[in-house]
């Protein structure tokens, strides 16, 4: 079974860094895309950043582009998205989520399979 456990959400203040962590079991990570997804209520979901072993990877939103960092634990099957400098417009739900990834494209745009239950994130002003 396919899982994706999310955590490292909480509360920081606008500047602050937070480390959020997916940890993904049931399938052989090196072979999938791992992306970072958020969402506010209301919005629709935004994706943010992904990488993959195949395609030259990692890629971000221009939203977040210098500010987030992805990268992965291969031994963990664990992947990281490290948020530094941090706005109040980056409060959301964030979610991880998996795909076995088309590879005649990058991972950021792919329809991803397994998702995460999400985990809150909320940046004061």
């Amino acid at each position: 079974e396919v899982q994706l456990v999310e955590s490292g959400g909480g509360l920081a203040q606008t500047g602050g860094s937070l480390r959020l962590s997916c940890a993904a079991s049931g399938f052989n990570f090196d072979d999938y895309a791992i992306g970072w997804f958020r969402q506010v209520p209301g919005k629709e979901r935004e994706e943010i950043s992904c990488l993959c072993s195949f395609d030259g990877g990692p890629y971000y939103a221009d939203s977040v582009k210098g500010r987030f960092t992805i990268s992965s634990d291969s031994a963990k099957s664990t992947v990281y998205l490290e948020m530094n400098s941090l706005k109040p417009e980056d409060t959301a739900v964030y979610y991880c989520a998996a795909v076995e990834p088309d590879l005649r494209y990058i991972c950021l745009g792919q329809t991803y399979d397994y998702w995460g239950q999400g985990t809150q994130v909320t940046v004061s002003s």
